[in-house]
Parts: structure tokens; C-alpha cells; sequence
């Protein structure tokens, strides 16, 4: 690298630059189809899928823990009906 003083420092440029090459050829026709397309990557879609979750109840949270940690949560009643959602996702 090599400097010169302040002689020789640029004034003001454009974003594209004085040094970038120009390319004048215009793109063939075979090789631009007039398209846009998008890729979604699986991490993206996972996001926007939980970006669109309901917030978080912590009141409903907190009862549900309590209940558990005093064993009345599991009841043959919700027992039944989880049983029941798990058959009728198989079918």
C-alpha cells in the first residue's frame, strides 16, 4: 500500500465508484426469463409461524403449574379427551 499525501485523496464519489468497470452489454435474453423468485428459508418459516402465536397467559401458566405441583391437574376427564385428539390426528 502506498500513500501519497493528501494530493492525491478523492473528493466526493458516487456509491458505484469512479474504479468499478461498467458493463455495457445488456444481459442475453436466454439467460433472464423476466422472473422474480423468493427462497424461504425453514428457520424463517418456523419464525414467522411463531411471531403469529398468541401472547403467553402468564395468570393461565402459573394456575396450571400450581395445580400440577398439587397433582389435581391430570383427571381421567382430560385424560380422555387428550386420548381423543391423538386418535382423531391418526385418522
Amino acid at each position: 500500500m502506498y500513500i501519497y499525501g493528501t494530493a492525491h485523496v478523492h473528493a466526493p464519489q458516487t456509491i458505484s465508484g469512479p474504479h468499478r468497470a461498467q458493463s455495457t452489454a445488456a444481459p442475453s435474453s436466454s439467460s433472464f426469463s423476466g422472473l422474480d423468485t423468493v427462497d424461504i428459508s425453514p428457520e424463517a418459516q418456523l419464525l414467522s409461524q411463531a411471531r403469529d402465536l398468541p401472547e403467553i397467559r402468564a395468570d393461565r401458566v402459573a394456575a396450571i403449574k400450581a395445580q400440577i405441583a398439587s397433582g389435581t391437574y391430570e383427571t381421567d376427564a382430560k385424560l380422555d379427551a387428550a386420548l381423543e385428539n391423538l386418535l382423531d390426528e391418526f385418522a
